[in-house]
């Protein structure tokens, strides 16, 4: 399914796509790299909501005020920061499809049980109210654990889809799943096209 949407430039060319950015600090450059990679189309707006952690955290991956930084350097338009500023995303319908890039299992497990309590989760909300597709990146510890739940539940939600995932390292952390920043862009544009990119599950 992977090469059926190599032609992901084509399709994402021209699209606003919101930008939901979680704590998974430890997989934001690789998130960001493709954010960069996906700017450089043609007509592509890209719209980033940030959480609050995100916002405010400085850790060894990186600081707060960097990411603010590259997101601006890279040509995004000013983040949304809070629930107020992220709730016009419905009645607008601004956005043409919406990422989750890094998903926490945190805020995984928020939207399963529709919580909206942070700008990115109100956006994600406000989002699927008009019926458009909704991307997820996940990168979390508890995946095949504690989350296994509302990662199956999540599976099942009309216009959601995710970026394939997989095991990244099974002995150490056997419930952890992280998703594939090769085919983030394709799961994307399958997305738009209303299809999950297969297979969601795969080896690293």
């Amino acid at each position: 399914m992977t090469a059926a949407y190599a032609d992901w430039r084509e399709i994402l060319s021209g699209k606003t796509v919101g930008v939901g950015l979680t704590g998974s600090f430890c997989t934001m450059r690789r998130v960001l790299a493709k954010f960069r990679e996906l700017k450089t189309l043609p007509g592509v707006e890209l719209i980033p909501i940030l959480s609050e952690n995100v916002q405010r955290l400085d850790t060894k991956f990186g600081e707060a005020a960097e990411w603010r930084a590259e997101l601006a350097d890279l040509g995004a338009a000013e983040p949304l920061l809070s629930i107020p500023a992220a709730e016009p995303i419905g009645p607008t319908a601004c956005l043409d499809v919406m990422l989750l890039a890094p998903c926490t299992g945190n805020s995984l497990a928020k939207l399963a049980l529709g919580i909206t309590d942070g700008p990115v989760l109100m956006a994600a909300k406000a989002h699927l109210r008009n019926q458009k597709p909704l991307v997820i990146a996940l990168a979390t510890n508890d995946a095949l654990g504690a989350n296994a739940k509302n990662l199956g539940t999540l599976l099942n939600v009309k216009n959601v889809y995710f970026v394939p995932l997989g095991q990244d390292d099974p002995v150490k952390k056997p419930a952890s799943l992280i998703f594939d920043a090769e085919a983030l862009l394709p799961a994307l544009a399958a997305a738009c096209c209303g299809k999950q990119i297969q297979p969601v599950l795969r080896e690293y």
